[in-house]
């Protein structure tokens, strides 16, 4: 059964309003925000309280630093200033969630960062040598089909292939640009069928209306897309789950 995560630890109004441990009873892991684009260390320790009450994985979501613009701008950056950020904002989480005798499962890169290392065999290097670094044995998510999983495995790391079931693919595979009015699938139908397709038939439909192969391992839905729980709950009922 694939795996079903979704970014959290970003937004104080999800937190305070009970989306994130809402959505926690129709997911499997949480990616939580490291304080780079979003979150603190006190939202850090709130979701992995939560995770641990409602028993999903853990994994840390770091980002270019970049609060100002949510991690979704390119930012012109050393490489040394971001491994050094990216590695800082890692063992930030797996600290807090030690205290809380938890460990992270994953790793998954937020916004800009994820969508240029999925196409820029550099940045996924990087990426791949600060996450070995910490922990050689962590998995890390990225785009399904992307270079950044070739790249990754060439490197001996785990890889964990990531779908979206709320965003819209381009015909190569990529995610359509959130500058487009279509980027987001807010349908609920919509996108539990497109879950439904990922998980069960290993196929995207992309905007255009071509059709993309896809292998994945896990599946994507963010907290912060309109109506994020209805759209986890059609999917959750779509793929069969109890």
């Amino acid at each position: 059964m694939i795996d079903i995560n979704c970014d959290m630890g970003e937004i104080d109004e999800l937190l305070d309003n009970g989306t994130y441990e809402a959505l926690m009873s129709y997911v499997t892991s949480i990616n939580v925000a490291c304080g780079a684009h979003a979150g603190d260390e006190r939202m850090m320790r709130t979701m992995v309280k939560l995770a641990k009450k409602k028993n999903v994985k853990i994994g840390a979501h770091p980002s270019y630093p970049d609060r100002e613009n949510f991690g979704r701008f390119d930012l012109d950056i050393s490489d040394e200033e971001l491994s050094s950020s990216i590695s800082d904002q890692i063992v930030c989480l797996i600290n807090i969630a030690a205290k809380q005798n938890c460990s992270i499962s994953h790793v998954k890169p937020h916004g800009a960062l994820y969508n240029n290392a999925a196409r820029n065999e550099k940045l996924a290097t990087l990426i791949g040598d600060v996450v070995k670094s910490i922990d050689p044995s962590l998995p890390i998510m990225c785009l399904a089909g992307s270079q950044m999983v070739k790249t990754l495995k060439s490197m001996g790391m785990k890889v964990l292939p990531e779908s979206f079931a709320d965003r819209t693919y381009e015909p190569d595979g990529s995610l359509r640009k959130r500058t487009y009015s279509n980027a987001l699938i807010v349908d609920p139908q919509v996108s539990s069928l497109q879950a439904y397709n990922i998980s069960n038939n290993n196929k995207i439909i992309a905007h255009d209306g071509s059709e993309i192969s896809i292998e994945s391992k896990t599946l994507c839905v963010h907290s912060d897309t309109p109506d994020a729980l209805v759209i986890a709950k059609a999917i959750k009922k779509k793929l069969n789950r109890s």
